[in-house]
């Protein structure tokens, strides 16, 4: 399984803090983004920003970065400010 966790607004958007995805149906952070987008009209929305950066077990990746069963991915919005 991948731990699946929400921060910031995006957690209030989804109205969801955290999931969990069987690591049998993803195999990159973008395939887990397709998923979860497949959700509904509202996650489809929410995925479909290019802006919305993810982490895999703390580290900043790319939307191609490998996943495997253990794995925390994290979303959040783009951090702004000044």
């Amino acid at each position: 399984m991948i731990k699946i966790v929400f921060f910031a607004a995006l957690r209030e958007q989804l109205d969801c803090a955290e999931l969990s995805l069987s690591a049998d149906d993803v195999k990159t952070v973008n395939e887990v983004k397709q998923r979860l987008s497949d959700r509904n009209s509202q996650w489809r929305q929410t995925f479909s920003n290019a802006s919305l950066l993810s982490a895999v077990n703390h580290d900043m990746v790319a939307g191609d970065h490998l996943v495997k069963s253990g794995d925390e991915v994290a979303f959040f919005p783009p951090v702004t400010g000044g």
